[in-house]
């Protein structure tokens, strides 16, 4: 039995698993009054977004793109954050952000006037230069000893705050609220004495809200803490806990072969479609698979492209696999139609939609145009 008869390779995400996320992301709003904004940079599938934003309170964006993708698609506020903005994008970037956050006191002074004048609310990220990232996590840890994302302590200007009506710090990644916590201990102690007469403060992304072990009592929690204490509007921008659990790659067996195991390579990619899989390195989950040998037949998931180590992992299965069979990804919402690229030439999957009834819908097919118009 096929998942889907949807084309393969595709990109297939739920709308009921779907709403189960919003659901609880707008428990914790009612209860809180926070904010709660799409991070576009781990799931920007506008064709779900009249969906979200019956939810959400908006987006966030990191440059000029997603910003007018947040404004036109979505609604809402839309916030923007770059480590670095340009002076070619920055006057379009203040037609579609509602707040502006600075990375730097440098970035603030070049642009802050011109954003204050076209009355946007202006924020500055910090560094709490709490980590709380694993070891083999250093890519994701924003609070890292080199990170140039926010500004530390030891690099405050107080004396250059005005105007500046909130502050923001994103230090989590796939998290639960403990770190939180402890996060927000040490931002307090750093910069706690700053937020006198500010308007807002972000907690950022990183939050697993959605997950099945997440303490949501300790968020909500912190969040009324942090809105008491200092009076203001609290905002988070989670990415993937909006999405979590809630869409599949589905992809087929072009071939078998063996060489010391038995591969199997897909109409997929990880280089192309999933390159998490690669960077982090990330294992992604397989729907009715297993670890190494727990199942009766192993098989190396490999992709389709020249790269030798276009490689997803070993996974077992009750049967043999053989051409034409799928095979399933899962958790493939986050964090993978946002990064996809047509390297070798691999057309991108297309994209699907589980409706409410469970019917699946082809919502966009890419083709050898958009290979063709990202070049010249």
């Amino acid at each position: 039995m096929k998942f889907t008869e949807l084309p393969t390779p595709c990109f297939l995400v739920d709308e009921n698993r779907l709403v189960q996320n919003l659901a609880v992301l707008r428990d914790v709003a009612d209860r809180t009054g926070a904010k709660i904004l799409l991070a576009q940079k781990a799931f920007s599938m506008f064709s779900v977004y009249p969906l979200l934003r019956e939810y959400l309170a908006g987006t966030t964006a990191s440059g000029l793109f997603e910003a007018r993708l947040g404004h036109e698609e979505f609604g809402g506020e839309t916030h923007a954050y770059s480590p670095a903005f340009t002076e070619s994008e920055f006057p379009e970037l203040l037609q579609y952000a509602d707040h502006v956050v600075f990375n730097s006191f440098g970035q603030w002074k070049k642009f802050g006037s011109l954003a204050r004048a076209a009355g946007k609310s202006c924020g500055l990220r910090v560094n709490p230069e709490c980590s709380t990232q694993p070891a083999d996590h250093a890519m994701y840890d924003p609070c890292g000893p080199t990170s140039r994302l926010g500004v530390t302590i030891d690099n405050f200007q107080p004396e250059l705050l005005a105007g500046i009506e909130g502050l923001h710090f994103h230090t989590l990644c796939e998290q639960n609220a403990d770190d939180l916590v402890r996060t927000v201990a040490a931002f307090e102690n750093r910069f706690g004495k700053y937020m006198e007469g500010m308007k807002w403060l972000n907690l950022g992304g990183g939050h697993h809200i959605t997950r099945d072990d997440y303490d949501v009592e300790t968020l909500v929690k912190c969040i009324n803490y942090l809105r008491d204490k200092y009076d203001v509007q609290i905002y988070l921008e989670p990415g993937e806990a909006v999405v979590l659990n809630a869409g599949w790659l589905v992809s087929s067996v072009l071939e078998v072969t063996r060489n010391h195991a038995h591969i199997a390579i897909l109409d997929t990619s990880a280089a192309c479609h999933m390159p998490d899989v690669l960077e982090v390195p990330y294992r992604p989950p397989v729907y009715r698979s297993g670890e190494p040998h727990k199942k009766a037949f192993t098989y190396l998931l490999t992709g389709r492209s020249c790269l030798a180590g276009d490689v997803i992992g070993e996974y077992s299965f009750d049967n043999m696999l053989r051409p034409g069979d799928q095979v399933v990804f899962e958790d493939m919402a986050l964090y993978t139609m946002v990064k996809t690229n047509t390297f070798n030439g691999v057309p991108l999957p297309c994209i699907g939609l589980r409706r409410f009834d469970g019917t699946d819908e082809v919502i966009r097919v890419f083709d050898y145009e958009d290979f063709k118009n990202r070049l010249s």
